[in-house]
């Protein structure tokens, strides 16, 4: 049935265990299989919107005195550096921008506050210890479109006086520098926050103009919703269980019908396996030995050959392990002691049927009968003439 003895011993002591367990793996993952495709996957993730803020500011002076560059009147913008003389006053305007960039579109509800601010600062190598600030400007601004703009004009010429007069004051010890600082203070529905610009500005006693840029921007992040995502179960997790399922339910069968119930033989048939160099086939006769000894199990018999250096004889025919050795037979046979092994196996059930010679046999039964040519003789087709000759025979 199986080549395998080990195997088969197994089957015979957990076949039903295993197919069992073999069916339940199978249905289960059967089932798994059918849900995984009537249920697909379903994924959420978090959606987030982003802000953006954004802050410049533009330069521009009107130039008051003709000269050779200019003519008056003439406004300069965003100019790398302005004359004091021709344009002595200089116009600063901060804009904010805020813009939803989830959408791509402006942000028109938000407030805005605009500060600047230019402020004298006193450093000895490099640390200040003495700064002095003016506010040029404080103002809110309508939010338009998404933009706010603000607006101030600052006089440099007095600021160039007031930077020369501390420079005299502290002259030895330290150095005075001027910065101009913008404040932007910003909120909408979701966000608020400051941001703040600082750059340094430059006064000779002819011109002056800024070392740097009025600007900054911040991004701000807000979960804005949830994304649902349906995709269907990964084809190599419902192929992994189909073929999991089909496998166990093939296995369960397989094992159903080729399990082993005789687990004796089948144990035997593993000590036949481990035992097969102690072994011999042959046939055993019933007078063989003076004295016989039954021992428990086949492992004994070898045990025994093992000790007086014999051999086990296998008579399959009777059954039956033997080991003899000074007129001694040790034997193991599962169908019983010694004289029991004589007869061999029969099966009643399969004998024929036994006719009742008291009854009456019926005209189909007589010529079932086969005639018997044993008192016919040899020679003579048509038997024997007389009883005598028939005696003869007998």
């Amino acid at each position: 049935m199986i080549d395998n003895p080990r195997l088969e011993l197994l089957l015979a002591k957990q076949g039903r265990t295993i197919t069992i367990a073999l069916l339940a793996v199978g249905l289960l993952a059967i089932g798994a299989t059918g849900w995984a495709v009537a249920n697909p996957e379903t994924t959420t993730a978090p959606q987030f919107g982003e802000e953006r803020v954004a802050v410049d500011a533009d330069t521009s002076a009107v130039v008051t005195e003709s000269g050779t560059l200019w003519t008056e009147g003439e406004e300069l913008t965003d100019s790398s550096v302005y004359f004091l003389n021709a344009t002595p006053e200089l116009t600063v305007e901060p804009r904010t921008t805020l813009r939803n960039e989830t959408s791509g579109t402006p942000i028109g509800d938000g407030a805005v506050t605009h500060e600047l601010r230019l402020r004298f600062e006193a450093k000895r190598e490099g640390t200040p210890f003495w700064n002095e600030t003016h506010q040029v400007l404080r103002e809110s601004p309508a939010v338009d479109n998404g933009v706010a703009t603000s607006q101030t004009t600052i006089d440099l010429e007095s600021y160039r006086q007031r930077q020369r007069q501390l420079e005299r004051e502290i002259s030895g010890v330290g150095s005075v520098d001027l910065e101009m600082v913008l404040r932007v203070e910003y909120e909408t529905d979701r966000h608020q926050g400051t941001l703040t610009s600082t750059t340094p500005v430059t006064i000779t006693e002819d011109a002056y103009w800024l070392e740097g840029s009025l600007s900054d921007s911040a991004s701000n992040s807000h979960r804005s919703g949830t994304v649902r995502t349906t995709e269907s179960r990964s084809p190599a997790l419902v192929g992994g269980l189909s073929v999991l399922g089909t496998l166990s339910l093939a296995g369960a069968a397989i094992v159903a019908r080729r399990s082993p119930t005789d687990v004796e033989g089948a144990r035997r048939a593993v000590h036949e396996q481990r035992y097969a160099e102690w072994i011999s086939r042959g046939s055993i006769p019933m007078w063989i030995g003076d004295y016989h000894v039954s021992l428990d199990t086949l492992e004994d018999v070898v045990d025994v050959a093992i000790d007086t250096n014999e051999r086990v004889v296998h008579d399959t025919q009777r059954g039956l392990f033997a080991v003899v050795n000074d007129g001694v037979v040790y034997y193991y046979s599962d169908r019983g002691l010694w004289e029991e092994t004589a007869w061999p196996e029969m099966d009643l059930e399969k004998q024929p049927d036994v006719i009742d010679g008291d009854r009456d046999l019926s005209t189909e039964e007589i010529l079932e009968l086969d005639p018997s040519d044993e008192f016919a003789a040899p020679d003579d087709p048509d038997g024997f003439e007389d009883d005598e000759d028939v005696w003869k025979q007998l």
